[in-house]
């Protein structure tokens, strides 16, 4: 797939843990020009390529001086910054609103005017449209009903997003199609990295870097609700190359699952991670999560099989083996990540 090389393009997040994946991915094409705009609210300065063709601008996308500097003959455009996650949102709901919503909607404004774009691709949530059960999950399809009820700030403005891109595709033609995400993983996702957003969560992130470095360090692997809850777990190479396809061959005003289409019990995701770490210690349970209604979930990948040609190859024994040895060889940088909170959550302290 080389149909980036001498492209523009821009990857609005593109210092996060996707939007890096991303960057080396089409920088390996050889991209006429690659602009990253992030604000490091969550992300780290490493994860920036040094490469001649990236040109990174620190800042919110929401800044209309940042706005207005976008280049006019983009190619391609990948809007993946957020304000991760849901505790952060339910703890911030205003915060998630500026780095949820209004940045979705300040971007979309401004590309609606870019005549050469071919495709605008938004990093959407499938949590904010799967069912929320604790009985036998069927899988989610793109077309599955959206209830008006949801579990954080987070779900919602991630919808919002999905809302506003449909609205700029229908009223003005621009060429917007949603990735809808499962639960992403593997290398590249840093403790830690970015700003404290208020709450622990600015350091212990997704389950899967938590209970990585937490295995690691020979700890007890936290387990809410015996860990019945399942996922669908894909590996960041794949959600990239998923990324690439609905840029590509996505059809304008779709939604594309980026999904493996396999449950993952948070039980057994535990388990793996203690086999592969060889961490002895026994897994702590923990009570049920007072926020998270959303239980048994996972994707529905043939969409996005049928028309994108897209499948995800990485099993999750050997995404998750691939996690553990990059953890394991990048943790002094995951370490300068988790201790800038030190101040705030002395915990992190015991690492150092």
């Amino acid at each position: 797939m080389s149909d980036f090389t001498g492209r523009n393009i821009l990857i609005v997040g593109g210092a996060g843990f996707v939007g890096s994946n991303l960057a080396k991915f089409i920088l390996q094409q050889q991209p006429r020009r690659l602009t990253i705009v992030d604000n490091l609210l969550s992300a780290d300065r490493v994860n920036v390529a040094d490469d001649p063709a990236v040109r990174f601008v620190l800042g919110t996308i929401a800044d209309d001086a940042i706005l207005a500097n976008l280049d006019s003959d983009l190619d391609y455009a990948f809007h993946l910054a957020c304000y991760h996650g849901n505790q952060s949102s339910i703890h911030d709901p205003l915060a998630d609103h500026d780095n949820n919503t209004l940045t979705s909607l300040k971007l979309f404004e401004r590309l609606k005017d870019v005549g050469s774009l071919k495709k605008v691709v938004y990093a959407a949530a499938g949590c904010a449209v799967a069912e929320k059960t604790f009985d036998s999950a069927q899988a989610t399809r793109e077309d599955a009903p959206v209830s008006l009820f949801h579990d954080s700030p987070y779900s919602i403005s991630k919808l919002i997003g999905e809302m506003y891109g449909n609205y700029y595709f229908t009223r003005y033609k621009m060429p917007f199609v949603r990735a809808r995400f499962q639960n992403v993983y593997g290398p590249g996702e840093v403790l830690g990295a970015g700003r404290w957003r208020g709450t622990e969560h600015s350091v212990w992130r997704n389950v899967t870097p938590t209970f990585v470095w937490k295995a690691l360090h020979g700890e007890a692997l936290p387990v809410e609700n015996g860990g019945i809850a399942s996922r669908d777990f894909i590996y960041v190479d794949d959600i990239v190359r998923g990324l690439a396809a609905c840029a590509l061959r996505g059809r304008p005003g779709q939604a594309y699952n980026l999904a493996t289409g396999v449950e993952v019990t948070i039980r057994d995701l535990a388990e793996r991670v203690n086999e592969l770490t060889r961490n002895g210690t026994p897994i702590a349970l923990k009570p049920a999560r007072d926020w998270d209604r959303s239980g048994h979930r996972f994707g529905d990948p043939s969409k996005a099989r049928n028309e994108l040609g897209f499948t995800a190859s990485v099993d999750h024994y050997d995404g998750m083996r691939r996690t553990v040895d990059w953890t394991r060889e990048n943790g002094e940088t995951i370490l300068r990540c988790m201790l800038q909170h030190a101040e705030f959550l002395p915990e992190v302290r015991a690492y150092a």
